[in-house]
C-alpha cells in the first residue's frame, strides 16, 4: 500500500528512539553519482560535551554502495536501471551486516524543494503558558503550510515570542498576551516524492521516512558550535549542489542548484574531446579550481573519444584543464552567493560556511570558494560515527551518514495529522519534550 494518499499527511514519520535500548537503523542515500546503503546500530549514550545534540552512538555494521544509474541531476529519470543499484547496494550492506533489510531512511534532493518561514500567534489573555497552548499555535502555523500539490518533509519551530519578544526556546509556564511561533517548513513535490517511494518498493522495500538531502548533510559535517551561532553547509554533489543554513540549533533554510560535480567532468570532455569516463579521471588527477604559473607548461596527455587505434594522444597544458575547471566552479560559487544573500539569511551564515559532498574534494575548491563568498570555509567530513571503512570517511558519504544521524533529531519536528498534531517540542532534554514523553507514557 502507498505511503502518500490522497491527503495532506501521508509522508511516513520516524517514531522517537528509546534512550534505554539499542535500534538497528537503515538508511539509503540515492545520489546522481553514486547509491550507498548503511546499516547502523544505534546504541544510547550519556550525555557528554563532544557532540551534545546526539542521543547515541552510531556503529555501521553494513555498507554497500555503487555507481548511480537512473538519476540525472537529483531527478529519477529510468527506474528500472535505479531499481537494479538499489537492490545491489542494499544487498552488498546485507551481507556485510548479517541482516535483512526491510524498510529505510531515505534521502531527497529532487522535487523543487521548498523553504518557508510560516508565522501564527494565538491570544493568551495574560495567562500562563501551558502545553495545549503551545499546541493551538503550533497546530496554527501547521495548517498554513499545508499545499494540495506538495508534501512536507520537515516542520520546526525555529522560535517563540511573548507579546513581540522574540528568541524564546521554551515559553511553557511563562505569562503573556499572546504567544507566536516561527515555524520552518520544507516541502517538495508530491509527484517526486511518489517516484522516489516507487523506486524503493521496486526494490522490494519499504520507506521508512524521507528526509531532505541538504538538511542529512548538514546533520553530519557541522559542529554544534556552528550549528548554534549559524553556517552553511553546501553539499557540492555530481548533479546537483544544496545549500542548508543552520542556526541556534535548528535548520532554518534550504535551497539546491542545479549544478554538480558532473557539470565540471562535462565541460571536461566536450573542451577537451574525450571520453566522460576520461574526463573523470583528468579531473580527479590533474584537474585544481586554481591556475599555477608552472600550468602552462606541464602537458597532460588526453586520450581521443574515437575507437580507432591509429588515434594518437593529444597534449594540452595542465593550465587549460584548470581553466575550464575553475569557470564552472567559479559560476557554481556565484549562484550559491546569490542564494544565500537572497534568501535573507545571510547575516545568520555571518562567515562560517562548510563545503562537504563528493565534488567538494577538487583540489582548491576551499580557496576559490573562500574568494567568492568572502566567508571562512572548510570541508565537512563525517562524524561522531564508529565503523566507517577508510574509503567511506570523506565528504562524498556526508549524506548517508547525516540520515544515520536524523532518527535523534527527528523528534524536534512537528506535524499536523489527520488526528490532530504528531508533536514533539525541542530536544529530548527540553521540559516541553519531557512533559509530551510523560503524557504519551501515562496515558
Amino acid at each position: 500500500m502507498s505511503l502518500f494518499g490522497s491527503s495532506h499527511f501521508g509522508l511516513p514519520r520516524l517514531k522517537p528512539l528509546s534512550s534505554k535500548r539499542s535500534h538497528i537503523v537503515s538508511v539509503l542515500d540515492i545520489g546522481s553519482t553514486k547509491v550507498v546503503c548503511m546499516i547502523g546500530r544505534l546504541t544510547p549514550r550519556e550525555e557528554s560535551q563532544i557532540l551534545p545534540g546526539r542521543t547515541h552512538n552510531i556503529e555501521i555494521i553494513g555498507i554497500g554502495h555503487q555507481r548511480s544509474r537512473g538519476i540525472k541531476t537529483g531527478v529519477i529519470a529510468d527506474l528500472d536501471a535505479l531499481e537494479g543499484v538499489i537492490r545491489l547496494a542494499v544487498d552488498a550492506a546485507e551481507r556485510m551486516a548479517g541482516l535483512t533489510v526491510e524498510s529505510l531512511i531515505v534521502n531527497l534532493t529532487a522535487g523543487r524543494l521548498g523553504s518557508d518561514i510560516y508565522t501564527a500567534t494565538i491570544d493568551l489573555g495574560g495567562q500562563e503558558v501551558e502545553l495545549n497552548d503551545l499546541k493551538k499555535v503550533l497546530s496554527a502555523a501547521c495548517q498554513q503550510s499545508l499545499r494540495q500539490d506538495r508534501s512536507v518533509l520537515h516542520s520546526l519551530a525555529t522560535g517563540f515570542s511573548l507579546d513581540g519578544e522574540r528568541g524564546i526556546r521554551d515559553p511553557l509556564a511563562m505569562y503573556g498576551d499572546a504567544l507566536g511561533v516561527d515555524m520552518h517548513v520544507v516541502t517538495a513535490e508530491r509527484s517526486a516524492l511518489k517516484n522516489l517511494e516507487l523506486s524503493v518498493n521496486r526494490a522490494h522495500l519499504s520507506v521508512e521516512g524521507i528526509v531532505a538531502t541538504p538538511y542529512a548533510s548538514g546533520l553530519a559535517a557541522l559542529v554544534d558550535d556552528e550549528v548554534e551561532l549559524g553556517c552553511a553547509a553546501i553539499d557540492m554533489g555530481g548533479g546537483t549542489t544544496t545549500i542548508s543554513v543552520f542556526a541556534e540549533g535548528k535548520l532554518v533554510h534550504t535551497d539546491a542548484v542545479g549544478l554538480g560535480g558532473h557539470h565540471v567532468t562535462t565541460d571536461l570532455a566536450r573542451g577537451l574531446s574525450t571520453r566522460i569516463e576520461d574526463a573523470e579521471r583528468l579531473k580527479v588527477v590533474h584537474a585544481s579550481a586554481l591556475s599555477n604559473s608552472s600550468d602552462e607548461r606541464e602537458l597532460i596527455s588526453i586520450p581521443p573519444i574515437g575507437e580507432d587505434d591509429r588515434d594518437q594522444p593529444s597534449q594540452v597544458p595542465r593550465a587549460l584543464v584548470s581553466r575550464i575547471v575553475s569557470a564552472r566552479i567559479e559560476e557554481t560559487m556565484e549562484l550559491i552567493r546569490d542564494r544565500i544573500q537572497r534568501s535573507g539569511f545571510s547575516p545568520i551564515v555571518g562567515k562560517r560556511v562548510v563545503l562537504t559532498g563528493g565534488a567538494s574534494q577538487l583540489t582548491g575548491l576551499a580557496e576559490v570558494a573562500r574568494r567568492i563568498l568572502a566567508r571562512n570555509v572548510r570541508i565537512g567530513r563525517p562524524m561522531g560515527v564508529s565503523g566507517l571503512p577508510t574509503a567511506a570517511k570523506g565528504p562524498a558519504f556526508s549524506t548517508a551518514v547525516g540520515l544515520m544521524i536524523y532518527p535523534q533529531v527527528a523528534d524536534m519536528e512537528t506535524h499536523a495529522s489527520q488526528s490532530g498534531l504528531l508533536m514533539s517540542l525541542g530536544g529530548n532534554n527540553s521540559r516541553i519534550a519531557r512533559m509530551g514523553q510523560w503524557l504519551k507514557e501515562s496515558f
